[in-house]
């Protein structure tokens, strides 16, 4: 059981966890913490949260346990706003999308990262955003990668395993550079692709009274991959520019794929063309028959 659970920002993700929480009965208090009155207010007023504080240092205070749920741009921030003012044994994690930037961050402000802080990060979200979209079933089967440091207390380890699996999540270790390879490969990039494609396409002279039209008449495979543009442009900012050396050498090995699947078409190389294809597909269905046969097995 928790006393007392602060949440900086209460948005989609920080508000999900904290009806989790709640659902779960983990907690006796929650505590919403930001700068945005009205999401805070509104937190309140659906019962996502207990009671509220702006002020940073009263949010925290007395705290069990601080959930960061803030834009990595931020985070360094929010650290410093908090250190000093939470007691020596509160836990501290966070939900940012890159590690590496989050442990320079606490680094940056602590000098070392505290042993009583868990970095961890939710492979969970939609393309909503705010408290009115967080829903207690965001993370019910979705997996939690956690990168603890190898001075990491064992206990606070534990106690943000537990806040996870509470909310239904598969919980995952892994460390903090690896994490961020594999995060710039599944989800950066995809979101990536998703902006610049829209982009050019709404920027592109096509022709058509206005780039309306794109949309209008817009397949079944364009609103799903471009589904991810509604995210947030403030967090996926932050996110290119956290994780910059990973999305770097993907963006670039990319683009050299893609100019050669660009030369293919332009000459009319069919088997070339289809090369790719068939290993894109082949890739595809293998990995997703292997997680329908564990979600089988699991049952």
């Amino acid at each position: 059981m928790i006393k007392r659970l602060t949440i900086i920002g209460v948005g989609l993700i920080g508000g999900s966890l904290a009806r989790a929480v709640k659902r779960a009965g983990l907690c006796e208090e929650i505590v919403g913490g930001g700068r945005d009155v009205a999401q805070l207010r509104r937190a309140v007023e659906l019962g996502v949260v207990d009671r509220y504080d702006t002020d940073i240092a009263r949010a925290v205070h007395d705290a069990d346990m601080v959930v960061l749920a803030v834009p990595l741009g931020a985070m360094e921030l929010v650290l410093r706003a908090l250190a000093g003012q939470v007691r020596p044994d509160t836990i501290i994690t966070d939900v940012g999308s890159a590690k590496t930037s989050v442990v320079v961050a606490a680094r940056n402000v602590f000098g070392e990262v505290p042993a009583n802080f868990v970095p961890g990060h939710p492979i969970a979200g939609t393309e909503k955003n705010g408290v009115e979209a967080s829903f207690a079933e965001l993370f019910q089967g979705r997996r939690v990668i956690l990168t603890p440091l190898p001075h990491t207390d064992t206990h606070a380890l534990t106690q943000v395993r537990l806040l996870w699996r509470a909310t239904g999540a598969e919980i995952t270790e892994m460390g903090v550079e690896h994490h961020d390879e594999v995060l710039a490969a599944t989800s950066h990039l995809p979101h990536i692709l998703a902006y610049a494609l829209v982009d050019t396409l709404v920027r592109m002279d096509t022709g058509m009274d206005n780039s309306d039209e794109i949309f209008r008449f817009a397949a079944g495979g364009f609103r799903d991959f471009t589904r991810i543009v509604a995210s947030d442009p403030v967090m996926w900012r932050d996110i290119c520019l956290a994780n910059r050396p990973a999305i770097i050498t993907l963006l670039e090995r990319f683009r050299s794929d893609l100019d050669a699947l660009t030369a293919s078409i332009r000459v009319g190389d069919s088997e070339g063309i289809l090369a790719v294809f068939n290993r894109a597909k082949a890739a595809r269905d293998r990995c997703y028959q292997k997680k329908e046969d564990n979600d089988s097995g699991a049952k």
